[in-house]
């Protein structure tokens, strides 16, 4: 399979910013049903040789086009070798493949559509398991993959992070939407110590100003909705709101993405334990106040 990264991100090499296509796996079991699924983290970096050589078959497809991405996804397949990875894509676009040093590129009318390139640097390293939606005993779940990790000597990378993700749909309600904003924006530095984020971690910063003072008062959905465009709003920030401002979302969920790396399944539970009992504030209509409130029960629960 080919794990898709949604966000352009710079490639120094190629210069301009890329979308990412690298090369996942699906694990199933005997019955066909899905375990997990394998797959790379382009952030992850600072224990990689960037100077190694690409492992044979493993290479990567870059374009700047969401919609080219996905067609991408369809029509190549990651089982095929560097050199014939973009042939079916050039067949159906009538046009040749050129290699350009060791980068295989197609175009097409002019422009560049993809580029295949070796994924050196040691990136077959990295892994991120990515589970199905787990709905009881998460803890056992996650020792099922967790376990047998650190039996094959599978460690937490320096810029490690455990991204939680929970089902959206009670937070599009706008008072609970205005409360989730309110506690990762008003209370983002507690937080930030109360759940040992990794300082090291990349992709996060605080929410959208914007969208913070949005959050304020009673705002309607429309008026959140509204300052999360003003204000840039993507799913690189310490929780990921973009599902919740979107018509058709592609993952209905928010993703927390603040929690440390961890290869232990008790570490991870406590700690989406302790953002469950947050969450459930945020259901509650009444405002989450700033900290230094006197009259603030909030921080109550944040020494719990």
């Amino acid at each position: 399979m080919w794990h898709l990264d949604s966000e352009p991100v710079p490639l120094e090499s190629l210069g301009g910013r890329f979308l990412h296509l690298t090369h996942g796996f699906e694990v199933l079991r005997p019955t066909g049903e899905q375990l997990c699924t394998l797959v790379d983290d382009i952030t992850i970096s600072a224990d990689l040789d960037p100077t190694a050589a690409a492992v044979p078959g493993w290479h990567r497809l870059l374009t700047d086009d969401l919609r080219l991405a996905r067609l991408l996804e369809q029509q190549c397949n990651p089982a095929a070798s560097i050199e014939e990875v973009l042939d079916s894509i050039a067949a159906l676009l009538g046009e040749r493949v050129e290699t350009v040093g060791n980068v295989r590129r197609l175009d097409a009318g002019g422009a560049t559509v993809v580029l295949a390139a070796p994924a050196g640097g040691e990136r077959e390293r990295p892994c991120e398991i990515v589970t199905p939606p787990l709905r009881i005993n998460h803890r056992e779940a996650l020792a099922e993959l967790l376990v047998p990790a650190r039996d094959l000597g599978f460690a937490v990378p320096v810029e490690a992070a455990v991204h939680l993700h929970v089902d959206g749909a009670a937070y599009r309600d706008p008072a609970v939407l205005a409360n989730l904003v309110r506690l990762f924006g008003y209370w983002r530095e507690p937080l930030r110590e109360l759940l040992g984020t990794n300082p090291e971690c990349r992709r996060l910063k605080p929410l959208p100003s914007e969208l913070v003072d949005a959050a304020e008062g009673r705002p309607t959905y429309e008026e959140l909705q509204a300052a999360a465009k003003a204000g840039g709003l993507t799913k690189f920030f310490d929780v990921n709101l973009t599902q919740l401002f979107r018509d058709d979302p592609i993952r209905d969920t928010v993703e927390i993405r603040i929690l440390p790396g961890s290869i232990d399944a008790d570490d991870v539970v406590k700690r989406a334990q302790i953002v469950e009992r947050l969450l459930e504030r945020c259901v509650d209509p009444t405002p989450i106040p700033r900290p230094g409130d006197p009259a603030d029960p909030f921080r109550i629960l944040l020494r719990a």
